[in-house]
């Protein structure tokens, strides 16, 4: 069974349609990037599946878990609690409540919301900490620390809840250059770990560049206004990284493909992965049929 499945999503604000049907799969282990320009209802996308946004028809699914919203979620409050204890998220501005400790902030969650024990709490706490590289600022306030710092201790938040999987809204946006690495790297470590994790970002690099255990697949869905198209891969596999840097987002929504890009059914959706990168299914020469190997 998927991680996540989405189908058929739509969500609308004052009668404006934002997401057209969606439809998403992520397997247990995957790491997804939806990428895509403002405005192109990324954001919303997530916040859907965490039921932050009530979509206005579709359904979701989180492991065993469905909400359907041809019913109204006031019928389905067990399984919006249990969906929410199961789907961490990391917010672009960090949301940590600024009048309580680093500790604090991360055993809100389990004690309030889950009811355990604060003591357990707490030594989850520290051992979370110290896997993102912020042992010793238990007792600090969010103002005393970094952007980078926030981000990290906001990514511990979401692991205490021990989620299955975890929802990051454009984690390094609102970072200076320098503090972006420290947070990337604790989001490596986590593909590592093969967490199931979905990344909203708009720079296309960070989707389809940063280094990742060989073991893990990325796919990269893009979300864009218009038309739905299907591209075939027909370049040569050797293509180099630079290569995938070269391409913008214009260059995908006008249909210019670079190998192994295929644009599926999600309102514009452009799903890659990087196993077909080594696969050696198709041919530069060859006609352009539609991936069949993954």
């Amino acid at each position: 069974m998927s991680a996540i499945e989405v189908r058929q999503l739509v969500k609308k604000f004052k009668g404006q349609t934002v997401l057209h049907g969606i439809d998403l799969e992520v397997n247990a282990g995957e790491v997804v990037a939806i990428i895509g320009p403002s405005g192109s209802g990324k954001t919303t996308l997530l916040r859907s599946i965490n039921l932050l946004e009530v979509p206005d028809s579709g359904t979701i699914r989180v492991g065993d878990i469905l909400i359907d919203s041809a019913r109204p979620l006031s019928k389905q409050k067990n399984q919006v609690r249990a969906l929410r204890q199961q789907v961490g998220f990391v917010f672009q501005s960090f949301n940590l409540f600024p009048h309580r400790s680093v500790l604090e902030n991360i055993i809100e969650g389990p004690v309030i919301v889950k009811g355990e024990a604060k003591a357990s709490a707490e030594k989850l706490a520290r051992v979370l900490l110290a896997k993102v590289g912020l042992s010793g600022k238990e007792q600090a306030y969010p103002k005393r620390l970094s952007g980078g710092q926030q981000q990290r201790v906001a990514i511990a938040r979401a692991l205490a809840m021990q989620p299955e999987v975890i929802l990051f809204d454009e984690p390094t946006s609102a970072l200076d250059p320098e503090l972006v690495g420290e947070v990337l790297n604790t989001i490596r470590a986590l593909a590592e770990e093969k967490r199931t994790m979905v990344i909203v970002t708009h720079e296309m690099s960070f989707a389809v560049t940063w280094p990742i255990a060989p073991f893990l697949w990325i796919m990269a869905a893009l979300l864009s206004r218009g038309q739905r198209r299907r591209c075939s891969p027909t370049r040569s596999i050797s293509a180099p990284s630079s290569f995938w840097i070269s391409f913008s987002i214009s260059d995908l929504v006008r249909g210019r493909c670079p190998l192994n890009l295929v644009i599926l059914p999600l309102t514009t959706h452009y799903a890659l992965r990087r196993r077909e990168m080594r696969c050696g299914c198709h041919s530069p020469d060859a006609a352009a049929p539609a991936h069949q190997c993954g």
